[in-house]
């Protein structure tokens, strides 16, 4: 995997697909409008979202754009005063998840500040998650100079976005995304999902890739909603789609890491027109055995994608890749130091963690 890339440059960044992750939501515990699944798709959740299963042979194949809400599991702490605090003390860190305050379950910033402030500086019994962990721990407030309760932390509860769709299940609307998992922007760790919508979105402009500094699409989210996120991984997003977005109507052959070989591919993306088209790239550099997201080298060389995008950049993750008839990865990483060059994934990794029949 390093024989390419390591000589042209080290460093790489995840072309991560949520342009404006660290936006804020109001109201975010108490959305009313969160689609909720009923009926057949809501009882076959158990069979589709069990990984390992059997994977289906053909799939719609993606390259839409798709807008992410997404609300995390308890409240993620995202920063800790460098200066003495109430949170350092009692040994909070970057990253932990709050879970609960006194026994009163925390999902939102709101619930977090209440409990705070409230206190009158008595101590607070916390359920903090830390990786696998759950801890315990006492949080005394203090009060700051305008007479409030403070405790030194910063937190965070959801986030919003745009990316790409990979692929589709034509039979149950199950989908797959990015390539990689939704991270903080903060603590650069993957963001516990509580639930989340899949809303309609547009582009509406590209900032070209140079080298050192990658390129984005720019982009916002419509307010229709068109299905629900369940599952947020290392190996990308999950959700289900209702109904399936216009334009996917073909299948494609799934193809497998035995089936993929070093040479010309192409990629499909949605750019500011909101045309989803297949644009050329080179496949290299592939490691068989790889069972992550930095699977083999993607090369872009088609000339009108390199002279609107300048090769890869941010919101074209999940950017399914086609060789020979076969739908065989998609897009995950872009190099700093080339953005015409990144990495793809398996699109077998992906279909490890969602069962088709």
């Amino acid at each position: 995997m390093k024989r390419l890339f390591l000589r042209l440059l080290a460093v790489f960044i995840i072309c991560t697909c949520l342009i404006s992750i660290t936006a804020l939501l109001p109201q975010a515990a108490n959305d009313p409008g969160l689609p909720v699944l009923q009926g057949e798709i809501k009882a076959r959740l158990p069979e589709l979202f069990d990984a390992q299963g059997p994977k289906t042979e053909k799939l719609l194949v993606g390259g839409n754009t798709f807008g992410v809400r997404l609300f995390t599991e308890g409240v993620q702490v995202v920063g800790v005063s460098s200066d003495p605090c109430p949170a350092k003390q009692a040994g909070i860190q970057k990253r932990d998840c709050i879970l609960s305050i006194n026994e009163t379950p925390t999902q939102t910033v709101e619930d977090v500040v209440r409990a705070i402030e409230g206190s009158n500086g008595s101590a607070l019994t916390l359920t903090v998650r830390r990786g696998e962990q759950d801890l315990t721990i006492t949080l005394t407030p203090t009060k700051d100079s305008h007479g409030k309760y403070k405790a030194g932390l910063w937190v965070r509860d959801n986030a919003a976005g745009i990316g790409t769709i990979t692929f589709v299940d034509p039979q149950s609307g199950a989908f797959g995304g990015l390539g990689h998992g939704i991270c903080d922007s903060d603590t650069g760790a993957l963001i516990p999902l509580s639930r989340g919508a899949v809303m309609e979105a547009e582009i509406s402009g590209v900032v070209p890739g140079e080298q050192g500094t990658p390129g984005e699409l720019k982009g916002y989210l419509c307010s229709k909603k068109i299905g629900t996120l369940l599952k947020n991984c290392e190996m990308g997003v999950f959700g289900i789609l209702s109904p399936i977005p216009e334009g996917l109507d073909s299948t494609i052959e799934v193809g497998t890491r035995d089936t993929i070989h070093e040479g010309k591919a192409t990629l499909r993306c949605t750019l500011d027109d909101g045309v989803v088209r297949e644009y050329a790239i080179e496949i290299g550099d592939i490691s068989k055995g790889n069972t992550g997201t930095k699977c083999f080298a993607v090369h872009v060389t088609d000339p009108t994608l390199i002279q609107k995008t300048g090769g890869i950049v941010q919101g074209m993750s999940g950017s399914p890749i086609l060789q020979d008839g076969r739908l065989v990865g998609a897009v995950t990483h872009v190099l700093v130091g080339d953005p015409t060059r990144g990495y793809g994934i398996f699109v077998e990794n992906m279909l490890s963690q969602i069962k088709l029949s």
